[in-house]
């Protein structure tokens, strides 16, 4: 459903409506994945949706609050079988638009981008290590806060662990992953929804596709432990409550139903626009949004673009 009584999926500030028959808040959905996860515990192997997403959040050359999402579940599968079909759905994609593995890139006077397979695998931490000269993998809250002073980064001294994880690897990483690059074994502070990893202490089975500097694809092995879920839930919640993080509503009905049984699974969701942004060298993702937000300009009956934020 498009209007839905508890946003979840994400973590992001979802637009807010009211439904004057039910006397009740409706909130447009900011992700799919806890709905289409549900089909699994009803019976379905797998289930995608291609949808319409709404986030209020900032613009930048790469959001928009109405975006183009689809969602992959399948039961049965891991993270490591979902990384080979998402590389091989773009690249089918790239070799049937251009006639060869590679991409335009994001903007008309960038380089192509190879798609040459394989594509990279690398962890999280590694990845931190190799761009920032950073071993941070077991640091409690406090080593961190210093390598992020270190390297210059403004972050508030109150900030959680995982934020701050998040913060460093989109500074020092994410812009210098230029060719396809899968970022795997994401701390377990960062993915309250994936599975915990089979051997690796602290770590979940995620990854995201990083092509020319930006996040294009999040997957991971799916958590389907209902008692686990609902810790993680309730943690998302504590720092919500302390301001860190947006408020993350726990959805009572969906660990209703793991609790009947949802089988192992992986998820994908792949950002359609920056997709397509990717593959046709647009460096704006209003320039393949046919109606992107705009503000309107003072005084005037026109509407003008607005960028808030650079990232």
């Amino acid at each position: 459903p498009a209007l839905q009584p508890i946003y979840g999926g994400a973590t992001a500030r979802p637009f807010t409506t009211h439904h004057n028959a039910l006397d009740m808040p409706l909130y447009l959905r900011i992700a799919d994945e806890l709905y289409l996860k549900r089909l699994l515990v009803g019976g379905f192997d797998g289930v995608y949706e291609i949808a319409k997403d709404f986030r209020n959040e900032g613009l930048s050359r790469f959001h928009n609050p109405e975006f183009t999402m689809m969602e992959l579940y399948v039961a049965y599968r891991d993270y490591e079988w979902m990384m080979d079909l998402t590389e091989t759905l773009i690249s089918d994609i790239a070799t049937e638009l251009h006639g060869a593995l590679e991409a335009p890139g994001f903007g008309e006077d960038g380089d192509p981008i190879s798609l040459e397979g394989p594509w990279r695998r690398v962890p999280f931490f590694d990845a931190l290590n190799e761009q920032a000269g950073l071993d941070l993998y077991g640091n409690d809250r406090a080593g961190l806060l210093a390598a992020a002073e270190e390297r210059g980064l403004d972050v508030d001294d109150e900030i959680s662990k995982g934020k701050l994880l998040d913060e460093l690897f989109g500074e020092l990483v994410e812009p210098h992953l230029t060719e396809p690059t899968f970022v795997t074994d994401y701390p377990v502070e960062l993915s309250p929804l994936a599975k915990r990893h089979r051997e690796k202490e602290g770590l979940v089975e995620r990854f995201e596709l990083i092509v020319g500097g930006r996040e294009l694809c999040n997957a991971f092995s799916e958590l389907n432990d209902p008692d686990e879920q609902r810790a993680r839930f309730e943690e998302q919640a504590r720092y919500a409550a302390e301001g860190d993080g947006q408020d993350a509503p726990l959805d009572e009905d969906y660990l209703r139903a793991l609790e009947y049984g949802m089988p192992p699974a992986a998820g994908l969701g792949i950002g359609i626009d920056r997709l397509t942004m990717l593959m046709t060298g647009q460096d704006s993702i209003r320039d393949v949004v046919l109606f992107p937000l705009m503000r309107p300009e003072q005084g005037e009956g026109t509407n003008q673009a607005v960028e808030e934020d650079a990232g």
